[in-house]
């Protein structure tokens, strides 16, 4: 069953609002990968229809959700699928197989093993930060996982971003992501420089 409703909270940023029914009832969480068709970013008071879900602790989630007026057709799902996209899996795991190789030959080992630890630890930033984006709960703001990724945790960040489908598919973030993986590289690379 379809609801129509109105977004009545929206934050941008983090990519998540709420939506609230017509006809009354609970108000239900609702993420932007939830739209059917992204052809632009959801702004209070959009009105929209979407198909109610609960949750594991039975809260409503907001599925499926169209802005008024938009129709759910092939050529929309297969737009929404289409088009290039970063293979983030394929790159983590030649990032690692490079990393596991220079550490495995001896060469700078123990810059292989940081990378690693920062992997970690950017991966579970991330997973965190998915985890309360899908339960409504106080989120790690960006600058948080971009300086996990700038410390050596890109690595990391990029296998979360393939395997959780988080922050992979925002612009603004994948922008700032790959700036941080350049000027980590720009600092390894100098600061190996310096020690020849």
């Amino acid at each position: 069953m379809r609801y129509a409703g109105r977004l009545t909270d929206w934050n941008d940023d983090k990519g998540y609002g709420f939506v609230v029914p017509h006809d009354g009832g609970d108000r239900a969480f609702v993420h932007v990968r939830a739209f059917e068709r992204a052809g632009r970013r959801p702004v209070i008071g959009d009105l929209v229809s979407y198909e109610a879900q609960r949750d594991a602790k039975g809260r409503t989630n907001a599925a499926r959700v169209r802005f008024a007026g938009q129709r759910a057709t092939p050529a929309a799902q297969a737009s929404r699928s289409g088009g290039f996209r970063l293979p983030h899996k394929a790159l983590a795991f030649a990032t690692f197989a490079a990393l596991a190789f220079v550490g495995w030959w001896g060469k700078l080992p123990i810059l292989a093993g940081y990378y690693g630890l920062m992997s970690i630890v950017s991966f579970l930033l991330y997973r965190g930060d998915k985890h309360s984006a899908r339960n409504g709960e106080w989120r790690s703001p960006e600058n948080v996982l971009h300086a996990a990724d700038v410390f050596g945790g890109w690595p990391g960040g990029l296998l979360a971003q393939g395997f959780l489908r988080h922050k992979s598919s925002k612009a603004s973030f994948q922008i700032a992501f790959w700036f941080t993986v350049a000027v980590n590289c720009a600092i390894v690379y100098y600061v190996l420089k310096g020690l020849k």
